[in-house]
């Protein structure tokens, strides 16, 4: 088992969520942060590993930071990597597989660097373990590297699959919101365990999920695993506490309530199973509904990623459903609103400015987020 006081531990995330992330980092007990674009690094433990894992609601996956080196050679590359303490996380019998990047550097093939990481890794191992060949049919042990303006970073990832992936979200329809996306915007929205929601445009639920487990205190990762759970050298106890404690946390006396719309019938049903696997169905009430029907609930903050186009009748369609949209939600400081589009000219069919601003990306489309709460 490893017995490790300090990692350094590294989150990439959405441009545009740093902030919300290194809020949610702290909570956690991580030190020593340093926010780049993008990603947030933070000094922890294996239990401060395992409850990112599970607590980091906007965080894309952990990774284990290995170190940092300059790289302007293969020789560089190779001697960094294999100067590097291996050991204390990969086995004999674990599998080792490399992947990564190269931006503004003079090692710019992906493949070559990728076959030297690995050469160099096998060659510590070797040394380490005194054996000449690796089946890596164990666990896997993902290997990451960056290779940014010469400066070489390698990373394991600890997650698997992304932490997007809560468990909940089998199916979606048509132009979901990533949940580490919604998660941002509730907390930016300031959810609280009594907080009543609303989404005129329910999609698959997302938003009202996400808000429901910011609410009550639910940790986004409890409903699934991460690659790291089945590695030998982190005790499964360090899991089965974070897990349990995580358990406890749940606040169940919560008053938070969501009410999600939808023209789509399918959407409704979907939401409704997606809220049911999130362990938060009694919390959601769900119907279909037209957005010129749509009545503001009292006291509730409303949230919205409404469809775009990107052919010019879909964009005309999209405009005018803005228009809809100001008309229905009409908000003000009893009625914060916070609506996720592409468009740049939103407000002025949405018919008023938002009070604020931010541009955030929802997979690859550059967004802006509009918050009306004045």
């Amino acid at each position: 088992m490893v017995e490790m006081d300090k990692l350094r531990l590294s989150c990439p995330c959405l441009f545009g969520l740093e902030s919300v992330l290194s809020y949610e980092i702290k909570k956690i007990g991580g030190e020593n942060l340093k926010v780049t674009d993008g990603k947030i690094s933070f000094d922890g433990d294996l239990n401060t590993l395992a409850k990112a894992n599970l607590w980091l609601s906007t965080a894309e996956r952990v990774l284990i930071e290995l170190g940092s080196f300059e790289a302007r050679s293969f020789e560089e590359l190779f001697q960094g990597v294999k100067s590097l303490p291996l050991e204390n996380f990969i086995g004999k019998q674990d599998a080792f597989p490399v992947k990564g990047y190269s931006l503004n550097s003079a090692l710019h093939s992906v493949p070559d660097c990728q076959s030297i990481i690995k050469k160099a890794i096998v060659e510590r191992l070797k040394s380490v373990y005194g054996i000449n060949w690796f089946d890596e049919d164990g666990p896997v042990h993902q290997v990451q590297f960056s290779i940014h303006k010469d400066i070489a970073t390698v990373y394991l990832d600890t997650s698997g699959a992304g932490l997007h992936k809560r468990g909940y979200r089998r199916n979606s329809n048509d132009a979901p919101i990533k949940e580490t996306l919604a998660a941002g915007i509730v907390d930016l929205a300031r959810v609280r365990s009594n907080s009543v929601v609303a989404d005129p445009m329910c999609g698959s639920g997302t938003f009202l999920i996400e808000a429901a487990y910011k609410a009550l205190n639910i940790a986004p990762g409890l409903r699934r695993k991460f690659a790291a759970q089945n590695w030998s050298q982190i005790s499964e106890k360090v899991w089965s506490d974070a897990r349990a404690e995580a358990l406890d946390s749940i606040d169940r006396e919560g008053e938070f309530k969501a009410f999600g719309f939808d023209i789509d019938d399918v959407a409704v049903e979907l939401t409704q199973s997606n809220a049911r696997k999130a362990g938060v169905g009694s919390k959601l009430a769900i119907k279909q509904l037209d957005i010129s029907k749509f009545k503001h609930i009292d006291n509730s903050i409303t949230f919205c990623n409404p469809p775009y186009g990107e052919r010019m009748l879909e964009i005309k369609d999209a405009e005018r459903l803005y228009k809809a949209l100001g008309e229905r939600l009409n908000p003000s400081k009893e009625r914060p609103c916070y609506i996720i589009t592409p468009h740049e000219e939103f407000e002025k069919f949405f018919g008023k400015r938002a009070d604020k601003r931010r541009k955030l990306y929802n997979g690859m489309i550059k967004c802006q987020l509009y918050m009306y709460f004045r």
